[in-house]
């Protein structure tokens, strides 16, 4: 199976689309190699945070939405976890615990196995099939491979790629029943002229992205609707009611941004693909997903804490888990809602020539996904590393130069969220109510699962 292609380019002459495609790839084969030579990191969990970073950069490159890149990073997630937990005794399968996943194997009795192997095998084999870039990921794969290979005994590496092989096959089957293909067919969302509903916004005026997201089935909760979030005001052009002055407050901060404020909307904006315009020419200027920041964190807190591999293969779990079925929730609410967003109301209401400091990615308002992930993301890390763990952030450090330290993941979470006001692309309630949306599945999956046997 092969994924669809979720994204489009536009250009305004001729020579933009050879100019383009020469950036796109110079700006990936000019990324260095992960693999270090250094063979020490065949048994510790730096392996896991290594090949995690390989597969964020392949989806930097391949341009994914940020939905579906959190199916990508849970379903890799979960192979490597899965052939991993059996190097630390006491680990339960969470495939067994989640919705619509068939019976993994298990290692012979007796035989001999080197775990750290096989998950990266699990992991690459699930990761080459849902991405686009096998031919990097392969390239990479094999230097690992190759070190394993130099290391072990013939039977124990043999047996070890086979496992890890057939544990990613196995999660390979759930993503091909989980409504993906499905939705790659159905009709696109151009928005609406209806009062008060969305339609695409400046500059680019896009067709809404994944607007059949909600029917993706869930790992975790029972189905989309499971956690509703509260309604948005009602919309209406009266200057006193609570909708009207939603709107005013996003105008009204947008125009006195502080320099803080803009450092925070910057350093939370992970647009995966913002199209910059300079004259007749536009250009794609890539970013890390707002998926790939949070599971940048939790690789962080994990390193800063010297978890265990399983372990930290477990949290990878967890954290994309909570992420993708907030997604699923979130997106069910936003194509049902179709909440117009800020920038054509203030556009229409207050000031023609405005535009938000954050480019407005191409979907209807409520709610806030942004604010919705980062809090389920924070409630599992919260729960799994620690309440007040400070840490600092270098994920985005990469791709856009920035990086800030926080007292917790909570506080993370919430400047996480008030960024996309600042920005000028939500109101507050939109992320009020994306903040309890993923507040309360992050709850519900920590609360769902057995961590231990």
């Amino acid at each position: 199976m092969k994924p669809e292609k979720n994204r489009k380019l536009f250009y305004s002459n001729s020579l933009f689309v050879s100019f383009y495609m020469i950036l796109l790839l110079g700006s990936f084969a000019c990324q260095h190699s992960t693999s270090t030579g250094d063979t020490k990191i065949l048994n510790e969990a730096r392996l896991l945070h290594q090949n995690m970073n390989q597969l964020t950069q392949v989806i930097i490159h391949d341009m994914f939405s940020p939905p579906v890149a959190s199916r990508i990073y849970v379903y890799c997630s979960l192979a490597a976890y899965e052939a991993i937990r059996f190097n630390e005794p006491g680990l339960p399968s969470l495939t067994a615990q989640l919705n619509g996943f068939s019976t993994l194997p298990v290692p012979e009795k007796g035989q001999s196995y080197n775990y750290f192997l096989a998950a990266t095998k699990a992991f690459f084999t699930v990761a080459e099939k849902i991405t686009f870039s096998a031919d990097t990921l392969n390239n990479y794969q094999n230097k690992i491979l190759a070190d394993f290979k130099s290391h072990l005994d013939e039977k124990t590496y043999s047996r070890s790629m086979d496992f890890g092989e057939r544990i990613g096959k196995k999660i390979l089957e759930r993503t091909t029943q989980d409504n993906y293909k499905m939705t790659r067919g159905m009709p696109k969302s151009l928005g609406s002229e209806e009062e008060g509903k969305w339609r695409p916004t400046p500059p680019d005026y896009l067709d809404g992205a994944e607007p059949w997201w909600g029917m993706i089935k869930p790992l975790a909760v029972g189905s989309a609707t499971q956690f509703t979030c509260p309604a948005p005001p009602r919309f209406s052009k009266d200057s006193n009611s609570a909708f009207y002055q939603v709107a005013k407050e996003v105008y009204s901060i947008g125009v006195n941004l502080t320099e803080e404020q803009k450092t925070i909307a910057s350093y939370w904006d992970d647009n995966p693909f913002v199209l910059e315009h300079s004259g007749h020419l536009m250009y794609g200027n890539k970013k890390i997903t707002p998926v790939g920041h949070w599971i940048g964190i939790t690789g962080i807190a994990c390193q800063q804490k010297g978890l265990s591999a399983a372990k930290t293969a477990q949290i990878y779990c967890l954290t994309g888990a909570a992420i993708f079925d907030t997604f699923i929730s979130c997106w069910d609410e936003k194509y049902k809602v179709q909440l117009i967003r800020p920038v054509t109301v203030i556009n229409e209401w207050f000031d023609r020539n405005w535009l938000p400091f954050l480019q407005t990615p191409p979907f209807p308002e409520h709610s806030s996904g942004h604010s919705g992930i980062s809090f389920a993301a924070a409630t599992v890390l919260t729960q799994t590393i620690g309440d007040e763990v400070a840490f600092e952030d270098t994920s985005d450090l990469a791709y856009i130069g920035m990086k800030r330290k926080f007292s917790s993941f909570i506080q993370a979470a919430q400047e996480a969220s008030i960024s996309r006001v600042y920005g000028g692309i939500h109101y507050r309630t939109g992320i009020a109510a994306g903040e309890k949306q993923g507040r309360d599945i992050g709850t519900y999956l920590m609360g769902k699962l057995k961590l231990n046997e």
